[in-house]
């Protein structure tokens, strides 16, 4: 009797599982049904990042292929296998490619660790600002350089670091005698840096700002009563409540670790810094379009591809083992 007892419990409980995981399936449908009208408006979302996004990923083949444009099937192109990430990794231009990946790292990088550490600590002390008059003045200083066009930007910080520049005058009160920014390849990455945080810095605190917002008054008000000041109030209340956000953000902006800009640049790098300027967008359209090598230009691109995802999804697991908020 036991036996059977057990096979019927068995039995009872695999019937149980199965009639569990139909329920399951069906309510996945009836939400879905349910939320038919939001699905179909994300349809439009959709079809544009298709078109836009993944569809262009057919060209890849074309760093297989001795591409030309004249030919017009791509299955008709000369296939050439593994050459031209060989010429990029271990070839003749090596050399020359990895000091562009090694550019666009430390341009990169250094724009991200000034950009974010000067954003955070600019908002808050916005935050802190009592006077709202004054408050918005400032900003408006700060995010007007964001609505100017690149090349703008570029023509403005080449006049400003000029011999005869600003920059070049406030050291001369100081008893320093002028310097050829653009004319000395180890103070391209800095300048890169400075002219990045000039642009961002104003729009780049509106998400912290907006953060900030979110937090709890109530949590500064103990905090008041517990005798805190303004800066322990922000070290202990502000910095915490926009933790989430400063990493979110820092996962994000490691996707675009490889794309330092394009057009400063190309505007202000010269044959005199540009073992510090030549870039990867640069070096792809000196090798790859100019010399109309698409094959390369497109390997390059696929190589620069390949390792923003690997440092989104490496940031993104540091985060989970860190028991902080990530992107997916």
């Amino acid at each position: 009797m036991s036996s059977d007892a057990n096979i019927m419990t068995a039995k009872g409980i695999k019937g149980g599982e199965k009639i569990m995981a139909y329920k399951r399936k069906k309510s996945i449908w009836s939400i879905l049904w349910a939320q038919r009208v939001l699905i179909l408006m994300t349809f439009p979302l959709v079809i544009h990042r298709f078109i836009f996004s993944y569809l262009p990923l057919y060209g890849w083949t074309m760093a297989f292929q001795q591409y030309r444009p004249a030919i017009r099937s791509m299955w008709d192109q000369t296939w050439v296998g593994f050459d031209h990430f060989h010429m990029l990794l271990i070839g003749p231009l090596s050399e020359r490619f990895s000091r562009a990946v090694i550019n666009t790292l430390g341009q990169s990088a250094l724009m991200l660790f000034t950009g974010t550490i000067v954003t955070i600590l600019l908002s808050l002390l916005l935050n802190e600002m009592k006077q709202i008059g004054a408050k918005r003045i400032i900003q408006n200083i700060l995010y007007l350089p964001h609505f100017l066009s690149m090349v703008i930007i570029a023509g403005l910080a080449g006049r400003m670091v000029g011999l005869d520049g600003i920059v070049n005058q406030i050291l001369g009160i100081f008893g320093i005698d002028p310097i050829l920014f653009l004319g000395h390849a180890e103070y391209f990455w800095g300048l890169m840096a400075g002219i990045n945080l000039w642009r961002t810095i104003g729009w780049g605190s509106i998400i912290y700002l907006a953060a900030m917002t979110g937090i709890d008054p109530s949590l500064y008000e103990a905090a008041e009563v517990d005798g805190a000041n303004r800066y322990k109030k922000m070290w202990y209340i502000t910095l915490p409540g926009i933790k989430s956000t400063i990493i979110i953000l820092l996962i994000m902006n490691l996707g675009w670790i490889l794309n330092a800009g394009f057009e400063i640049q190309w505007i202000l790098g010269n044959g005199m810094n540009m073992a510090r300027s030549e870039i990867l967008d640069i070096f792809i359209l000196r090798f790859g379009i100019e010399q109309q090598n698409f094959g390369l230009a497109t390997a390059a691109g696929i190589l620069r591809t390949g390792v923003s995802i690997f440092m989104v999804l490496s940031a993104n697991l540091i985060a989970k083992l860190m028991g902080q908020e990530r992107l997916i």
